[in-house]
């Protein structure tokens, strides 16, 4: 019966239980947990009902099985009606809160737990109570439960010191994690290494999380997709995907759909689209599944790099979607200007039965900002019933891009809570397209007292100021950031070539194909002259003589001319340029005119928008958040 159970042959089984012709107690927990382990909740719970006899290892075998199938209520009622429990019980209830997002309730327990006299915490108890105080990152929380460790003069064994690390550095004390972890010594294992290297990631510390990784006397999975996953989240992503071809190099692992989901998202980042195609081949041909978040990623991935339409294949072949899926391709639509088609997967959510949540409202408001469609937006806002921040932000965008200033300036002094920077950047944004400087001025000085540091807030003001030649007040800005000490962020773009990131920055004559670039440029330059095109001068932030050289020399531009240096006379491939921030529009006009020229699609895409310039349709506008 154990053996038919183990290997999920549940109905054989069951049926050697029944022709059991002497039940003892231990046959009926067995077959109860085979139940439980393979997901037949309804089945165990009737089995359990007709036991005569039970002791504490069933009922403690229910509490588990509710809590691992998310009933928490059932397991509740089942903990709360057991004649007896064990300290096991007691860990299946803790764990079953800890497990599902409980985070208060389990602790509740825990008191509980600490008032029954016949019940001593054990390991298991201790692990999932510190994960507990991990989850919630509360400092002051992590304090007082390490003080009762040690008054209950528990031993610190290597799981409760793992578990202290992941808590210390999710309360944000890494030099506390990282002298358990050293103070650990011979006692360190996979999983302690493991957490000392998650512990760095997720505090962007990629440097330490990378020495601590080099240290490894040996590597599991978890150890390289914890590393890849924190450079793609934290950058720089072109290090996710070479260490990803490290592991397949050095590493006799194979990447699991962790590794892959990482890796792909790295390439959405860098808008490596040929490159992200490689990695889904791979999937495939190394029988690597992908769950519906593996696939919510390659709807992004390609969304990011400009191919709407393998987006939308991606999302009709997925056998099942949620309402990530539905974001994932919402959002898609929305970067890309299509606001119609978002509006229609909304309602197509709707009819299978998948709630909108806040990030749909907030995709849906994005393609309406994108797509000028102002009264589809306003109608959207009015109809959330707690609008976030985040959706006051995407309706100030809104009303800033049709002009309606005055109106976005309205609803941001209106809005219930404070308003935080993002909502202040989409007014100061929304003023430089439109000149309004009084506007432009007060959410400029506001954006200075909540990031001081970011220095993109201060180059929005100047571009304000530049664009109506005062540029006095230019200056005052840049002094202004001098006494900061705040420095201009340096502008880069990256094309992919040959599975390689090529990097530029304006004016940028380190690169090998330098000479070439710059000929061609020149070239292209001359007959674009002739086409109509003036450089735009306004877009530099200085008052100097050689504006027009300057604005020549920009990083998208040395990028989509070594494109089509390196492409030559081949003239079917899309390029895809990205560019950490803003395009000036002076590239905008220069991007649309060189695509009608040289007859090719060019996606450029910046750190709010993507603009598409297509051979056949000329400037069709689309967007993509970076």
């Amino acid at each position: 019966m154990a053996m038919y159970a183990k290997y999920r042959f549940i109905c054989s089984a069951r049926q050697v239980f029944d022709e059991m012709s002497d039940r003892k107690v231990p046959d009926w927990n067995s077959m109860i947990s085979g139940y439980w382990k393979w997901g037949y909740q309804n089945e165990a719970s009737c089995l359990f009902e007709l036991m005569r006899e039970k002791n504490v290892i069933s009922w403690t075998a229910m509490v588990s099985g509710y809590c691992k199938s998310g009933d928490l209520e059932n397991a509740r009622r089942v903990f709360r009606e057991m004649p007896e429990k064990s300290v096991v019980s007691w860990n299946a209830m803790l764990s079953g809160y800890v497990q599902n997002g409980f985070v208060e309730e389990g602790l509740n327990l825990f008191e509980e737990m600490m008032d029954v006299t016949d019940i001593k915490p054990d390991e298991t108890t201790w692990v999932t109570i510190i994960s507990s105080c991990a989850a919630k990152g509360d400092p002051e929380l992590a304090k007082s439960l390490v003080s009762l460790i040690h008054s209950r003069k528990t031993s610190f064994n290597c799981f409760i010191k793992t578990a202290l690390i992941d808590m210390y550095a999710k309360c944000g004390s890494l030099e506390t994690a990282r002298r358990i972890f050293d103070d650990m010594g011979s006692q360190r294992n996979l999983v302690s290494w493991n957490a000392m290297i998650s512990a760095y990631t997720k505090n962007a510390d990629l440097a330490s999380a990378r020495e601590v990784f080099n240290k490894m006397p040996e590597k599991n999975v978890v150890s390289w997709n914890s590393l890849i996953s924190g450079y793609a989240q934290n950058g720089p992503s072109s290090m996710a995907i070479e260490l990803f071809k490290e592991m397949l190099k050095t590493s006799k692992l194979k990447p699991d759909e962790v590794t892959m989901v990482s890796v792909i998202s790295a390439c959405g980042h860098l808008g490596a689209l040929e490159l992200g195609k490689r990695v889904i081949s791979f999937c495939r041909e190394h029988q690597i599944r992908l769950s519906i978040s593996g696939y919510n990623s390659v709807i992004s991935m390609y969304s990011r790099c400009g191919s709407i339409e393998d987006a939308k294949k991606t999302f009709q072949e997925m056998p099942k979607r949620d309402v990530v899926s539905y974001n994932s391709l919402i959002a898609g639509f929305a970067c890309h200007g299509n606001g119609i088609k978002a509006f229609e997967l909304i309602l197509k959510m709707k009819e299978e039965g998948i709630e909108p949540d806040g990030i749909t409202f907030m995709a849906v408001l994005t393609a309406c900002s994108h797509a000028g469609l102002s009264k589809e937006g306003r109608e959207l806002f009015q109809s959330i019933r707690n609008p976030a921040v985040d959706h006051y932000a995407c309706m100030v965008d809104l009303l800033g891009r049709i002009g309606e200033l005055d109106e976005a300036k309205k609803l941001v002094d209106e809005m219930p809570m404070k308003p935080p920077a993002g909502v202040y950047g989409a007014l100061l944004n929304a003023c430089r397209l439109h000149k309004r400087v009084e506007i432009g001025e007060l959410a400029a000085y506001e954006l200075f007292e909540l990031e001081p540091e970011n220095s993109g807030n201060n180059v929005l003001l100047s571009n304000i100021y530049a664009s109506m030649g005062r540029w006095e007040d230019v200056e005052k800005i840049r002094e202004l950031m001098k006494k900061k000490g705040v420095t201009k962020t340096t502008g880069w773009s990256w094309v992919e070539y040959e599975g390689n990131v090529h990097r530029f920055i304006a004016g940028d004559r380190g690169h090998k194909y330098s000479e070439e670039i710059y000929k061609l440029l020149k070239e292209l330059g001359k007959r674009m002259r002739d086409m109509g095109y003036v450089a735009d001068k306004s877009c530099v932030l200085r008052d100097v003589e050689e504006k027009e050289e300057m604005v020549g020399t920009h990083s998208e531009k040395l990028a989509i001319g070594f494109a089509l240096v390196v492409s030559g006379d081949n003239t079917d491939g899309v390029i895809r340029v990205v560019k950490n921030l803003r395009v000036c529009g002076d590239c905008h006009r220069y991007i649309k005119i060189l695509s009608k020229l040289v007859e090719r699609e060019i996606v450029v895409r910046e750190c709010h928008l993507i603009k598409r310039e297509s051979k056949s349709q000329g400037y069709v506008p689309t967007y993509l958040s970076s």
